[in-house]
């Protein structure tokens, strides 16, 4: 049985797994937004807010960790391919009620495939980032809740989360 008629696109006539050859699909502007959350102590959210914490600027740290991990999504996950990202962006949002940071990254792409996995790839090393840089303050934190909200572009078409403004 062919990938064309399991609709496994991601294995081979011999059923081992493979990169899609996407040479085929048109080129079109693709777009990924994803989120995350670090939960942490009361105490490590104002450090983080006052910029107290020993290793540094917490938020500008992982902020260039998502950047840079997003593009380099392809060396991590064996299936991905290797994106000439048109632009990718962090973002911060803290939560002092409920002690939580959301990290949401949006990455842009003009290509044959789509950004989802880079989305995800930038939220999930800003939140590590987080996690490492307040570690020794507070080992308790928790990473959760990375998905993704909205993608644009392609052959699947757009795809909203229902609950995307959800805090």
């Amino acid at each position: 049985m062919t990938a064309e008629e399991t609709g496994f696109t991601h294995f081979n006539d011999s059923g081992r797994a493979r990169m899609v050859d996407v040479s085929e699909k048109p080129v079109t502007s693709r777009i990924a937004v994803a989120e995350g959350k670090v939960y942490a102590s009361a105490e490590t959210i104002e450090r983080i807010q006052a910029e107290q914490i020993e290793k540094g600027d917490v938020m500008g740290v992982a902020q260039i960790a998502g950047v840079m991990n997003a593009k380099k999504t392809s060396d991590i996950i064996p299936m991905c391919h290797p994106l000439n990202i048109t632009g990718v962006d962090l973002d911060f949002e803290i939560n002092n009620e409920r002690n939580y940071i959301r990290i949401i990254a949006e990455v842009k792409i003009s290509s044959q495939t789509g950004v989802e996995m880079e989305a995800l790839t930038a939220v999930s090393t800003a939140a590590l980032t987080i996690y490492d840089m307040c570690k020794a303050v507070d080992k308790a934190m928790e990473i959760g809740e990375i998905r993704l909200l909205k993608k644009s572009g392609g052959q699947s078409g757009d795809f909203r989360r229902e609950d995307s403004t959800s805090n």
